[in-house]
């Protein structure tokens, strides 16, 4: 077998390999501090070879393991102990793999699901070998996974939302996702966050006869004492002088 891990997935998602032995561990079992793994017997049958000195041996199994962490996932192909083929990809964008760790997690306490659990790992095994065989370039998976957090702030911003909070729901480090910020966007986190709030003020200014309490609240400033000021500091006017100048400017326009 040729040492290719892309191939290696394949072959075990179109069932050229046969899923026989598969063991999961999830976190919890080994260490709270350790990642699931997950290991597939490729070869149950080991053929004998000669050693150097002469006499005949077993030839070690081969197996695929994964080991799912939460920025990367190291997959390695092994005879025995020996490594023969290793690759870390970076695990960011949708959170699959992480849906489908979880659904494992919990199917192997339902012993009669054998089929579902043989599915999900397939599935896992497919994620990996869309991650694996990816070739975009690191440029643009920082700019994707940008994106795909704008997206994520966009949807959720009236929740609390914290450098820690989507830093782990993007399964990043928070100095990552600092990082990541500054490079792509030329912003700091927290003030791309506050920007974003404001933008959806200022649109439920215009739009809606709002108290500004039920403005701030709907647009995730918890006090809105501190949403005044910073609403002035960014624009030059409070809440309410915004409203009247933008509802003047209609009257004249119209």
């Amino acid at each position: 077998m040729q040492h290719d891990l892309t191939q290696t997935l394949t072959d075990l998602i179109d069932g050229t390999l046969p899923l026989c032995q598969v063991h999961f561990i999830p976190s919890a079992m080994q260490n709270p501090h350790l990642s699931p793994s997950l290991t597939i017997t490729l070869e149950t049958v080991c053929e004998a070879f000669f050693s150097l000195s002469g006499r005949a041996a077993l030839q070690p199994a081969l197996s695929l393991s994964i080991s799912f962490g939460k920025q990367q996932m190291t997959l390695q192909l092994q005879r025995g102990h020996t490594l023969l083929k290793q690759e870390q990809i970076a695990r960011r964008g949708p959170r699959t793999g992480a849906f489908l760790l979880q659904t494992l997690n919990e199917l192997q306490m339902q012993p009669d699901e054998q089929e579902t659990a043989r599915l999900v790992v397939l599935s896992l095994l497919s994620h990996c070998r869309d991650l694996l065989g990816s070739d975009i370039h690191t440029a643009s998976r920082s700019r994707a996974l940008f994106e795909a957090i704008r997206h994520y702030i966009e949807e959720h911003h009236a929740t609390a939302l914290t450098r820690e909070s989507v830093a782990h729901a993007f399964y990043i480090s928070p100095n990552y996702l600092s990082h990541l910020f500054q490079k792509a966007g030329n912003v700091g986190f927290n003030e791309y966050l506050t920007q974003t709030r404001l933008e959806h003020a200022r649109q439920l200014l215009k739009g809606y006869d709002l108290k500004i309490k039920e403005i701030a609240a709907t647009c995730g400033f918890t006090d809105s004492n501190y949403f005044c000021r910073l609403f002035r500091k960014h624009t030059e006017r409070s809440p309410s002088e915004y409203r009247r100048h933008y509802h003047s400017q209609l009257i004249v326009k119209n």
